[in-house]
Order: structure tokens, then sequence, then C-alpha cells
């Protein structure tokens, strides 16, 4: 693809501005695109609930094991995603797009191929999930800088929000699908690895059926040498985007382990199966969708303030997770909780999208991924070491604190940035 009239003809953007929250939708590739991702990403969640159900199954209900094997599949973030933001600024972002997707349905496959032989042992899958994280490293900043070819700037915020919110309407679903799938299989996980193997189909094939015509591609970056570097040093050059880098690498190192602490929760301090499992986290789900259905509504850049007040909400929120006296009142507090987590990832998303340079945004956006996803190799592991010693509440409470100690010194920096009144 080339740099073509998509980008100046406003006959084929004009349908698509004005209000509503599904307004991004009006875009013809965004719209194939996004009914695809709900129904990969639904499997994806699928295989999440499948993986670490059998983490604790081979394990022994172990939540090293558990946070292992998420560190193994987001530890590859901190060595790719810088390269993969090079190959998004330098190739054509939907061809990167197809290869991964096929790589990470294969993966799947031979997951579940494994599982149904009979012949999975542990490091099966925590080779595995480490391949998958390696994939995912190259893919994530691919897909994020995607984005913005196919809607444009002025949609962009929106765009951002609709993802969020079909990733979020997948969590809402896949969980509960692959609950009641490995119950009704007496406790197989084999099913959801398929289920998630089959669902890349439908990604690859509406990236085969966009309009390339229609798309918006930044001009691309001729190879070179330094070009990594040249992405650090112009996100260093803005301290806003610094800013949202470091909320983003604490909370995700800190606060985004719900995927271990649930588990746990469900383990062993209620006693519930792989169904009641799911529910939890789809409970945690409709509070995420909720909150990424709202910001939607969002058109342009959010304010610093707001991304600090909003991790501070989400930090006190995660406490109250792990101060839930019961399953009901946690059951009840993931919802806030997980509409909080939204609002702030939205929003930080956007934040950084909208601040990059076209030709800057694969590196930039690689860069925030691997902040926002790379401490999880540090994060996980320690957290499922707290649960495990402490006992699975405490990884809440120490998680949620680390968030709101880190939201409150960003807003001082804030503070102090601001200039004095006069007189």
């Amino acid at each position: 693809m080339t740099s073509t009239a998509a980008e100046t003809t406003p006959a084929r953007t004009a349908p698509a501005r004005g209000r509503g929250s599904f307004r991004s939708l009006r875009v013809h590739n965004f719209r194939l695109y996004a009914s695809a991702n709900l129904v990969s990403l639904t499997g994806t969640w699928m295989q999440r609930i499948g993986q670490d159900w059998l983490v604790l199954q081979l394990s022994g209900d172990s939540g090293v094991a558990l946070g292992l094997v998420t560190a193994l599949q987001f530890g590859p973030t901190l060595l790719l995603s810088m390269y993969g933001g090079v190959l998004a600024d330098r190739y054509d972002k939907r061809r990167v797009l197809v290869v991964t997707q096929v790589l990470m349905g294969l993966l799947a496959l031979v997951l579940g191929t494994l599982v149904v032989t009979g012949v999975t042992a542990l490091w099966h899958v925590f080779l595995l999930a480490g391949s998958l994280g390696s994939v995912t490293a190259i893919d994530a900043p691919v897909r994020q800088a995607f984005v913005s070819e196919m809607v444009g700037g002025d949609l962009l915020a929106n765009a951002v929000g609709l993802n969020s919110t079909i990733f979020n309407g997948a969590r809402l679903v896949g969980p509960s699908l692959a609950g009641l799938l490995i119950g009704a299989s007496g406790g197989d996980t084999a099913p959801a690895f398929f289920v998630n193997a089959a669902s890349f189909v439908f990604t690859i094939g509406a990236l085969s059926l966009m309009r390339p015509g229609e798309l918006r591609p930044s001009t691309p970056v001729a190879r070179g040498r330094g070009q990594l570097r040249a992405g650090l040093v112009y996100t260093w050059s803005h301290p806003d985007l610094v800013l949202a880098m470091v909320l983003a690498f604490v909370i995700g190192t800190f606060g985004f382990n719900y995927q271990v602490t649930i588990a746990l929760m469900a383990r062993e301090v209620f006693d519930l199966g792989a169904e009641a499992f799911g529910l939890l986290s789809t409970t945690f789900a409709v509070g995420s969708l909720t909150g990424a259905f709202l910001s939607t509504r969002r058109s342009a850049r959010p304010r610093q303030r707001f991304l600090v007040g909003s991790a501070v909400v989400f930090g006190l929120l995660t406490i109250a997770c792990g101060l839930a006296p019961g399953y009901a009142s946690f059951a009840v507090l993931l919802v806030p909780a997980g509409a909080a987590a939204l609002v702030f990832s939205v929003a930080n998303n956007s934040f950084v999208q909208l601040g990059a340079d076209p030709q800057m945004r694969g590196r930039v956006m690689a860069l925030y991924f691997m902040c926002f996803m790379g401490g999880t190799p540090l994060g996980a592991p320690l957290i499922g070491w707290v649960s495990e010693h402490l006992g699975a509440p405490w990884g809440f409470i120490l998680g949620g604190a680390v968030v709101v100690v880190a939201g409150l010194g960003a807003g001082l920096v804030l503070a102090r940035r601001r200039p004095a009144p006069a007189g």
C-alpha cells in the first residue's frame, strides 16, 4: 500500500463523522475488522481461562506457577515490542497482522492437541505461553497503529474506545463459555484451545477482505539504523508521554493482575470450580465493558489529570476487592473495579496515540505496550507469591496500594509543573 488520496478525500470520511458511541463503525474497514475481532477475542479469552485452569491442574494450585506462565506470556514484550513498532512504521501493517494471526492460531492448535492426547506437561504450557507472548509482542503495536489507518485521527479516540468495548465484550462472553465448556468436558481444557484456534480464521478473513484504497497509511519509514533509539528519544522529549508511560508501567505491573488474583481467590478462598471462576471473570468483564462503552463518548485527547484521577480510583477499588468479606461482595466489587480499569486504560491509550506523530506512532505505541504489559513478568510472579504465602486477598491489597501511591505521585508531579498564580 502507498499513501494515496485516502488521506485527503473528505467524501470517504464524511459519513463517519458526527456524534454517537458507534460512529467509527460507519467506516467499512473498521466495521469488518471490529466484527471479526469480537469473535477472535472471545476465543482468546477462552484460551486464557483454559490455560490458567490447566496450569492449576498440572501444578497443584500453585500461585507461583500461575504467575510464572503469565510472566512467560508477557515477558517477550520487553524484548520484541519495540521491534514490532519498527515493523509497524516500516511495512504494510495489514500484511504483518495476517502473519501474526496465523502463528497465534497454530500455537493454540498445538496446545489443544497436546491436551487432548494426554501428554501435556507443565513445561509444554510454559513453552507455548512464551511462544504466544513472542508473537503477541510483535502483533500488539502493529495492531494499535493500524487502528488510525482504518479510521483517521478524527475518529481515533472513538475507535480506541470501541476496540476496548469489543475486547471486554469478548471478556464478558469468553470466560463464561470457557468455564461451561471445561465443566461440560469434565475438566478437559482442550475444547477451549481448539475454539480459539478456529477463531483466528475470522480475523484473517477480515484483513484479507478490506478495501486497501480506503486505508490511510502513513508514509513508510525507510530501513535504517537507529530507528529504535529514535523512538525512545522522541518519547523522552515529550514529558506528557513519559508520564503516561510511567502510569502504564506501574498499573500494568501491580494492578492488572486480575488474571492471577481472581483465579487464586476462586480456588483458595472460595473453593470454586471452573464454572464459578469463569463467572467471576465475567463479572469483572461486565464492569470493564461498562467502562469501555462510556469511553466511546470521548472525542478529544484526555487531560493528564484525568489519567491520574482514574488511576487512583482504580487502585482504591482494587484494595476494596481484597478487603471484601465474602464471595458476593467480592463479585459485586469486581464490577466497578473493572470499569475503573478500562476507563484508565482507554484514556491512557488514546492520550498516547493522539500525542504521537503518525510516522512515530508504531514505535511510540510499542514502547507504551512494553510499559503496560512488560511489567507483567515482574508483577505476576510477585503477586502470585504474595497471594500464595500471605493469602489471595493480599495480592489485591498490595497491588492496589502501589497503584494509589503511583497515582498520587504523578499528581504531585503535575501540580509542580503548573505555573504559580500571578501576584
